[in-house]
């Protein structure tokens, strides 16, 4: 048996395989239930007692060489495979860099985050829109301007068909299946048809929000408006209200904040004035709650919206719309440290 040991040491040490086919035939050649070595495993029991020490070692020697000449050669088999993979093992680690947070998103990421902390929950709706829940609802009038082609995309087969204007299409939804008090924003994508420049864009971000319960007022509006703009831009920011006109509100408002660039002592980016328009506002008109299945007589609330573009513009003094659209990563890298 000796012998046989002896002769089966040299195949081991011996071995080759090419891939793992051949590996595989080896290790069952050998190592298998039916292979060399368990067969002389099995005869050990016909080994006379004053041998089978010797023997015992030798055996164990030969089982131990063949399973680490298998390893051997699987191993060298696998890191042929890397590097024909084009894979370096040997090369030295380095960092992989991390992306970024879009502009936009860091900006209305903050938005949601400020008026979540003041109890508003986020509500989304389809950016492909009905007349009625983006003009009706609000309290368009037929003839209103923004209905009209220049400002409105319309699905060509089906005219009451539109991509929405503003989000709120989003709150007239919710206003129809929910019951007051409702506290919401309405955050995403709105499209208008407008000629792309610096300052316009056919599609843009919006986030709105609406408070419709029982003894809501423009005090309530104000102050909250207040508390956003100190949040968004400092506590020493102030604001104005300037008396205007939107269908779906009444009284309405456009909101001013004090030039964060100058502080409000005039500058180029305020015109001189000291104040940056960033949103308009008013409390919501009795026939808008009405279409939606509330009553005007019991219940009042406000809105407000502004677009995130205009907020990321002051928050960042980018000159240019067309940046956040147009995925330059030299631009998107600024905003490394704002993540």
């Amino acid at each position: 048996m000796i012998d046989k040991i002896n002769g089966l040491l040299g195949e081991v040490e011996h071995m080759n395989a090419a891939n793992n086919e051949e590996l595989e035939a080896l290790r069952i050649k050998y190592l298998g239930k039916k292979g060399a070595i368990n067969a002389l495993m099995a005869d050990f029991r016909n080994v006379p007692p004053e041998n089978k020490k010797e023997i015992g070692v030798l055996l164990n020697q030969l089982k131990d060489k063949a399973q680490n000449r298998i390893k051997e050669l699987k191993d060298a088999l696998e890191s042929h495979d890397d590097v024909a993979a084009g894979i370096d093992l040997t090369r030295t680690a380095y960092p992989v860099k991390l992306g970024t947070r879009h502009p936009l998103s860091i900006v209305r990421n903050e938005i949601i985050d400020i008026f979540g902390r003041m109890g508003f929950c986020v509500a989304e709706g389809p950016e492909v829109e009905d007349d009625w829940h983006v003009f009706g609802s609000m309290n368009f009038a037929e003839d209103h301007p923004a209905r009209d082609m220049q400002d409105t995309f319309f699905i060509e087969a089906h005219p009451d068909i539109i991509l929405r204007t503003h989000t709120s299409s989003v709150e007239a939804r919710v206003m129809e299946h929910a019951q007051p008090p409702i506290r919401i924003v309405s955050p995403g994508r709105v499209y208008r048809n407008e000629a792309i420049s610096y300052r316009a864009h056919c599609f843009f971000h919006q986030v709105e929000g609406l408070y419709v319960d029982r003894n809501v007022s423009f005090t309530d509006l104000k102050q909250l408006l207040l508390q956003f703009a100190k949040e968004m831009f400092g506590d020493g920011t102030k604001i104005r209200l300037r008396p205007s006109y939107f269908p779906f509100t009444e009284p309405s408002a456009e909101m001013d904040i004090s030039c964060n660039i100058c502080g409000g002592k005039g500058c180029p980016f305020c015109k001189g004035t000291g104040w940056v328009e960033i949103l308009g506002c008013g409390m919501t008109d009795p026939n808008v709650l009405e279409n939606c299945g509330i009553d005007s007589k019991e219940y009042t609330g406000y809105a407000f919206g502004m677009g995130v573009e205009r907020i990321a513009n002051l928050k960042y003094q980018v000159n240019d719309l067309r940046l956040f659209s147009e995925n330059d990563v030299r631009f998107l890298k600024e905003f490394e440290a704002a993540n």
